[in-house]
């Protein structure tokens, strides 16, 4: 395998997404619905101010967060609330405890991304 390959899999939305389910990337019964899982999860991160205004989507395991990120590292947390909501959407614990304990961190990741983005826009007012 090439050094490019490992790069695009590590970097897939899709392929990062299945990982932090636990479905390996070759297993691809599932990925319609963790698609759309994705989409919706995009379509909520539009509404706190990340991405593009015109929204994003994927279709595959092509696309990358570098697509959407634009390499933007204050907003990694992005990576981690979605994988946390696409579990919540996808496959919910069992455990009421686990899902209140997601539930937390899904509350936290919101507000400081938030909070980046609104810092981001007034630094960009500023300019």
């Amino acid at each position: 395998m090439q050094m490019s390959e490992v790069t695009n899999a590590n970097d897939s939305i899709l392929t990062s997404i299945k990982k932090i389910l636990g479905i390996p990337e070759e297993h691809e019964h599932f990925d319609a619905d963790i698609i759309m899982h994705i989409n919706t999860v995009f379509m909520i991160l539009n509404q706190l101010g990340v991405g593009p205004a015109s929204g994003f989507k994927i279709l595959d395991k092509t696309t990358m967060w570098d697509d959407y990120l634009k390499n933007d590292s204050q907003l990694e947390a992005v990576k981690s609330y979605m994988g946390y909501k696409v579990r919540l959407m996808f496959d919910p614990p069992s455990s009421s405890a686990i899902t209140e304990s997601i539930n937390h961190v899904v509350s936290e990741l919101e507000w400081r991304i938030l909070v980046m983005v609104e810092s981001k826009n007034s630094r960009e007012e500023e300019s």
